[in-house]
């Protein structure tokens, strides 16, 4: 398969170029201090560059081989028609992977303002949502079996649901980097979730007329299947497309998680969460399954829900929000931010709730009010459940709970969603 290749070979060359393409950003200054470490050693930044890069021009290598047998028909006058639509929708994913790596790179490099930064996602995903309408993209949305009375079983979006898939890859982007500030956290969120990405594409294929063969006697009577039952043609090409997306974007990352982990000898910078934040809304347009991408985004969710009151300025939001290093012991503490006036009661509230619950920790002054909170993070969060930990303990907790959010989210789409859904 292609693709799996296409991840060997991209794993290698990330592992292999990465730290040869280090020096040369160091040198022109693209380098930074790990706020997390006793020393002050700079670390070179910005290494999310090459994976993107080399899975960039796999994608445009790999080209005729993916149409390959369609090339073949077409030259021998067997197929009259070469299929352009699919190959338009591969180059206009390929296209906004390139905006979004090129706008990602020079946001490393002049460092611009979030207020700024938030339309770029939408920039780079002009290219592939001006094919998908071209093509005559589809824009109704099933509704649940509660709500069908009164909505009906489908309802059409039109404009709206091109601005819900524009507002998916921003989504998709900047919630990898706003759960950030640990060495491997921002590569090893990006893994999983392609991994899952990548088993759910798989169990959507058709299996071999061997493995059915030995399939239980109930599923006999399937006439194309796949893992999670009867799949068409449409469905799996579209899946088909998504895996060739998602190993080679595995390999590469995997490649760069080699030299992220702790402790970390370069960084990834915001070209990786562009590029990665891209990929996966890519797929999950493209192929049509943005509802499921979003149930391997839960982490991504709660810590962006929790961020709400910071994002959006209801209450002090320091520059950098990563734990607190305490120097001797080498462990990680909850950092905090501090209130020069009472919170108002719409963020006091959802404060003195989230600390009942254990996930926020307050400094409460004699008149009763909030004069400090934790910075209202994901990582902060499981610090304060948790205690205080090292850095490779809080990277790995943050993992484990990524994998853990993605089997409950596997349940969720193929159990659950049975209950609201025919």
């Amino acid at each position: 398969m292609p693709a799996v290749v296409m991840a060997i070979v991209a794993f290698c060359s990330s592992i292999t170029l990465i730290p040869l393409s280090s020096h040369c950003l160091a040198r022109v200054g693209l380098r930074g201090r790990d706020l997390l470490k006793p020393y002050k050693q700079l670390v070179p930044e910005s290494l999310g560059i090459v994976p993107a890069c080399v899975l960039i021009v796999l994608l445009f290598l790999f080209t005729p081989v993916f149409f390959a047998n369609h090339l073949k028909t077409h030259a021998s006058n067997l197929q009259p028609q070469f299929p352009h639509h699919k190959l338009s929708t591969y180059l206009s994913a390929l296209l906004s992977l390139q905006t979004a790596t090129l706008l990602g790179f020079l946001d490393d490099l002049f460092d611009i303002r979030w207020r700024y930064k938030l339309p770029i996602p939408l920039i780079a995903s002009i290219p592939m949502l001006v094919v998908y309408f071209a093509e005559g993209g589809i824009t109704d949305v099933v509704i649940p079996l509660p709500l069908r009375q009164l909505l009906g079983r489908v309802v059409h979006l039109g404009p709206l649901y091109y601005i819900y898939m524009a507002m998916l890859s921003t989504f998709c982007t900047n919630s990898i980097n706003i759960l950030a500030g640990i060495n491997g956290i921002e590569v090893a969120q990006a893994v999983v979730i392609a991994g899952s990405v990548a088993i759910n594409d798989l169990l959507h294929l058709p299996l071999s007329h061997g493995f059915v063969s030995h399939l239980p006697q109930f599923a006999a009577h399937w006439s194309s299947t796949a893992l999670v039952g009867p799949t068409t043609q449409e469905q799996a090409e579209r899946h088909l497309f998504s895996l060739c997306f998602m190993l080679p974007l595995i390999g590469a990352s995997l490649g760069l998680l080699y030299h992220n982990w702790y402790p970390a000898r370069v960084f990834p910078g915001d070209t990786y969460c562009y590029f990665a934040g891209m990929a996966f809304a890519i797929v999950a347009v493209l192929g049509h399954f943005s509802k499921t991408l979003l149930l391997f985004f839960l982490p991504q969710v709660i810590n962006f829900g929790l961020s709400t009151p910071q994002l959006f300025g209801l209450m002090a939001c320091p520059r950098h929000r990563v734990p607190r290093y305490v120097h001797g012991t080498g462990v990680l503490e909850p950092s905090r931010a501090y209130f020069d006036k009472p919170p108002a009661f719409y963020v006091s509230v959802p404060l003195r709730v989230l600390s009942a619950v254990g996930v926020v920790q307050l400094e409460v002054g004699g008149n009763g009010r909030i004069t400090c909170s934790t910075n209202l993070t994901l990582l902060n969060a499981f610090l304060c459940l948790f205690g205080k930990m090292s850095e490779r303990q809080l990277a790995s907790v943050t993992v484990v709970f990524q994998v853990a959010c993605s089997v409950l989210a596997f349940a969720v789409r193929y159990g659950l969603a049975g209950l609201v859904y025919d």
